[in-house]
């Protein structure tokens, strides 16, 4: 039996600004999320390990959809703690186009409150629990979805994004929805 617990990390919410970060990339290049502030809606997509086959479907569906997203003036990222060489093995192997982000030493993980410990057979273990973010153009979580399915999440999320993009042109402030409506 599984049971999730939360490690001291608060769950982010609808409204919550979206914690900064700077991570390396799978050919370590450094991408800073304030670099899109402004400009892009981005989507964070937390996984546990490269390779595993929910993982592989996972990243795999988000890039399958990357041009839709980039029409919706939205960039994507797939975190999770494996090393960015491991990540460039992935990416080449699966023909992963988007950004594979290690976040090795788990700071990130537990800034958006994915890194999280479940009892399993009696004992606590912790890791990644699968998570997407959507962060408007201003900086501020409009979708917080924790310990998701993975099967059909990246058309799920396109469709916030088209809807984000329509409130967005109605009216200069963006109402906020709720969080873990899917």
């Amino acid at each position: 039996m599984q049971r999730a617990h939360q490690e001291n990390n608060m769950l982010l919410k609808v409204g919550d600004v979206a914690p900064s970060f700077s991570l390396p990339d799978a050919d370590m290049a450094t991408i800073d999320l304030a670099t899109y502030k402004g400009s892009r809606h981005v989507v964070l997509f937390f996984y546990p390990k490269d390779g595993t086959p929910c993982c592989i479907r996972q990243a795999t569906d988000f890039s399958d959809h990357e041009e839709e997203f980039a029409r919706e003036d939205c960039v994507l990222f797939g975190i999770s703690r494996d090393e960015c060489l491991q990540h460039a093995e992935f990416r080449d192997k699966e023909g992963i186009g988007t950004e594979l982000l290690s976040d090795a030493e788990g700071v990130v993980c537990k800034q958006y409150g994915v890194w999280q410990a479940r009892e399993v057979d009696g004992h606590r273990k912790f890791g990644i629990v699968r998570s997407t973010f959507v962060i408007d153009k201003s900086g501020v979580i409009r979708h917080a979805l924790y310990n998701i399915n993975y099967k059909g999440r990246a058309l799920n999320v396109l469709r916030l994004v088209k809807e984000l993009n329509s409130r967005t042109c109605r009216s200069p402030r963006i109402p906020s929805s709720r969080s873990n409506t899917m």
